[in-house]
């Protein structure tokens, strides 16, 4: 049953409040994207009880991730429901009172502070090995995969992995500083491809304690660190998908980190999703339920953290192929349910197809982005060659 005590279970879509100012708004919204309420289409929201498009219209994404969460609609293609919706800019108006609050913690507090910063590893990292490898590839790669040659989701893990070796010039014997390290995929590639050492950081337990045990035959260090900890010398630095969670008021700290610890000569890759807008707020049901206290940046957050310390070499978007990976994410994690079903339950396995193809959807529909930077201290000297990608 709904959470929210006043609805009730609709026998017929005759039912609906059809003629509420309420309905008619979600209605014409939802069809400046094609879709249709309780229409034919795979993308057509089906609604199964009434109080949803209060629920949407009252807290957003986290009023209507919540009702699926609860079964109180369904869509048969939920990715593209999604790409459909976000492609039309509408939702970007919908500013509910009831979280000003959450958008005012975001601005002004510093929701990614050291005490708060193992959150995210205890709450979503730490959901298991097993439920990770059953899900991703091989090396467990829990980032954007390159697709523009691959035809599965282990050749656009390598090859993502490959495209940043070659673009931070790795070679044999350098030592490289992994910000955000996860289950070490990237330091394992990187040593037993290009022969290179590698100290590496997460805050999740469960990823450094998987890490030590599968690669200790080879020379990288794995750390239950907090990155703000780091002060060492590295010849290069890459960081891949952890930056989402660094937060706004932290962007400058981070970088002034990375500055210290890179060597003068030496290539830093940020690889990190990304907004359009600067002024804007993290997305309330994916803050709840997903990623406790992430940010997502801008362009322009990211220049302001970088003025007077880096040169940026290189910006590559390949944000459209996270639509291939998630969508490759979700049918192993469909695949594997049985084996988790009795452990996580139902609703926990709405929420997660909720997380990944809403957000297949929002990369298909260009509303985020995924940048891979290439900074340098004082600019290479001749300019960059950015590697074929």
């Amino acid at each position: 049953m709904s959470s929210n005590a006043s609805a009730t279970t609709l026998s017929s879509p005759g039912e609906l409040q059809q003629d509420s100012a309420i309905f008619r708004a979600l209605a014409e919204m939802l069809a400046h994207g094609g879709i249709r309420i309780n229409g034919n289409n795979p993308w057509d929201i089906q609604l199964h009880r009434a109080g949803v498009p209060e629920r949407a219209f009252a807290q957003a994404n986290l009023g209507l991730g919540e009702a699926y969460m609860d079964g109180d609609w369904d869509a048969e293609q939920l990715d593209e429901f999604f790409s459909r919706l976000l492609r039309t800019r509408l939702t970007d108006n919908i500013k509910p009172l009831r979280l000003v609050g959450h958008v005012l913690a975001a601005k002004f507090m510093n929701r990614q502070n050291l005490k708060r910063s193992r959150m995210v590893g205890e709450v979503h990292y730490d959901l298991g090995n097993d439920f990770y490898a059953a899900m991703l590839d091989s090396r467990m790669t829990y980032t954007c995969g390159y697709w523009n040659t691959a035809t599965t989701l282990e050749e656009a893990q390598e090859a993502k992995l490959d495209l940043i070796c070659r673009k931070l010039q790795l070679k044999p014997g350098m030592r490289v500083l992994d910000i955000g390290c996860g289950w070490g995929s990237f330091m394992s590639f990187a040593a037993e491809r290009y022969g290179v050492e590698a100290v590496g950081v997460s805050i999740s337990k469960e990823q450094i304690a998987l890490a030590k045990e599968r690669y200790g035959h080879l020379p990288l260090d794995f750390r239950l660190q907090d990155y703000r900890e780091l002060n060492e010398r590295f010849d290069a630095i890459v960081s891949i998908g952890m930056f989402e969670h660094v937060g706004r008021r932290n962007y400058r700290t981070y970088m002034e980190v990375a500055h210290r610890c890179l060597a003068d000569d030496g290539l830093f890759l940020l690889h990190t999703i990304g907004k359009n807008q600067r002024k804007s707020s993290p997305d309330p049901w994916i803050d709840k339920y997903i990623f406790p206290n992430g940010d997502l940046p801008s362009v322009g957050q990211m220049g302001d953290a970088f003025d007077h310390l880096f040169v940026v070499e290189d910006l590559h978007n390949f944000g459209a192929d996270y639509d291939k990976t998630l969508m490759a994410w979700h049918s192993n994690f469909e695949a594997a349910w049985p084996r988790f079903e009795a452990q996580l339950g139902a609703r926990f396995r709405r929420m997660w197809r909720y997380y990944l193809l809403s957000c297949a959807g929002a990369f298909r529909a260009r509303d985020i982005q995924l940048w891979q930077w290439v900074l340098s201290k004082k600019g290479v000297m001749g300019g960059y060659r950015r590697e074929r990608i």
